[in-house]
């Protein structure tokens, strides 16, 4: 296989590698390897940072000249970084450039804090963002790739966010092929060393840590044909880029010339948001994305609202993403059984609406409330008919005893955000 041709070389890192080529214009699987298995994402991360961005930026909520502050996080963030002391700023495309060529660390965070209040918060909206997609086996503590053992993606995963990026931001993707850019005195060139080498590749992004190896995730169009490939594990960036090159000028000629159409189903944006409602994948045979429509999540503005009630009907447009709702769950399923983490016996209990869509902002309303308290915990709906009229209980699962759950509501409580504990 080509995959052994270039990774025997390095078997200490064979535990690392995995790979994916996928037909841009019909969704099909052309080479996969690994595929599925769980991987570091290091800075392939920024795909997504760069994702909601655009999101925000086509709203109309952004614009490239917005100023982008630093944070004392933001500045102390290590390399690679483009060194804006605590207090700076830097316009949104600056930022942007950074990204895509710098692969800055100290510009991810300040467009994590910007647009999320802080960097773990924008986690949670960047992996509810991926569940959108269909990107299931991804999660995100960060919008960097700095090391995190809990921030895990697949390569089908990546080969999904790059083909939504393509699709969804034709606009902005050309930010993509960026070669270099001056920031000050300094040139910083693209680390993505395929740019004007292999013929037909316009992007994506390069990654590396330790614990990753050498991550790249490209996209080639010539000739009518496309694809999107990803390498995760490479012993070196030179070896990775070769690697990715056998794989193009392998698989590029059995890719079609015939495209059929968006393979991640184009979102219909609220103005001043960066959530999405009705995500849609296309059932396209061998296509990595999900083939059933995932359940509504609700659409949210960029500042969170005060937590409702119990009870009470909760007004709809604001709030935090609702984050960790599992993806592809028919409208009629109980999301109980499909949530994103196992339900225990105990659960906490925020909301209750005749509407699922509010006990959805409930929630999401209530994880941007509750800081750490829920962090482990999964949002879900249930419903539940009185009078003859269907409600939705809002709730968070996953406590494993009375005592947590207990605990949990108690300190939302001191956060003044209503709730009870009850068993499932």
């Amino acid at each position: 296989m080509v995959a052994l041709a270039v990774f025997a070389l390095a078997p200490a890192h064979a535990s690392k590698y995995a790979a994916i080529v996928v037909d841009a214009n019909t969704g099909k699987t052309l080479h996969e390897s690994n595929a599925d298995a769980p991987r570091y994402p290091a800075s392939l991360t920024k795909m997504m940072t760069l994702y909601m961005v655009f999101e925000a930026m086509e709203a109309g909520k952004v614009n490239k000249s917005t100023r982008i502050p630093f944070s004392k996080h933001a500045a102390a963030r290590p390399p690679t970084k483009l060194g804006v002391r605590a207090g700076g700023s830097i316009s949104l495309e600056t930022a942007i450039y950074a990204l895509v060529t710098k692969s800055a660390n100290d510009a991810s965070a300040a467009l994590a804090e910007y647009f999320g209040g802080t960097e773990s918060g924008f986690a949670r909206k960047m992996t509810a963002k991926a569940r959108q997609l269909g990107m299931t086996k991804t999660t995100f503590r960060n919008a960097s790739g700095l090391p995190n053992s809990a921030q895990k993606t697949t390569a089908r995963d990546m080969a999904v966010l790059g083909i939504a990026l393509r699709e969804h931001f034709p606009k902005y993707y050309g930010y993509f092929s960026t070669r270099s850019f001056k920031f000050g005195k300094r040139r910083m060139r693209n680390h993505n060393k395929l740019l004007g080498r292999v013929k037909g590749v316009d992007g994506i992004k390069t990654g590396y840590t330790r614990a990753s190896g050498f991550n790249l995730v490209s996209s080639v169009k010539t000739g009518g044909r496309s694809v999107v490939a990803v390498v995760m594990g490479g012993r070196s960036g030179r070896t990775r880029d070769a690697h990715m090159a056998e794989l193009i000028k392998k698989y590029l000629p059995k890719a079609s010339t015939r495209d059929r159409g968006p393979l991640v189903a184009k979102r219909t944006i609220n103005p001043g948001s960066i959530a999405v409602a009705g995500m849609v994948a296309l059932p396209k045979a061998n296509i990595p994305t999900p083939k059933a429509r995932p359940q509504e999540v609700v659409v949210a503005a960029y500042a969170p609202e005060p937590a409702p009630r119990p009870g009470a009907p909760v007004p709809g447009g604001g709030g935090d993403v609702a984050t960790e709702i599992r993806n592809s769950v028919a409208a009629r399923v109980d999301p109980v059984k499909t949530s994103s983490t196992a339900v225990s016996g105990w659960v906490v209990q925020v909301a209750s609406s005749p509407n699922q869509k509010d006990a959805l902002v409930a929630l999401s309303q209530t994880r941007a409330a509750a800081g750490n308290i829920l962090s482990d915990a999964s949002p879900f709906t249930v419903p539940f008919e009185h009078e003859g009229t269907i409600y939705h209980r809002a709730r968070f699962g996953g406590f494993t005893t009375k005592t947590a759950a207990w605990n949990a509501c108690k300190a939302l409580k001191r956060k003044k955000i209503e709730c009870y504990a009850a068993q499932q």
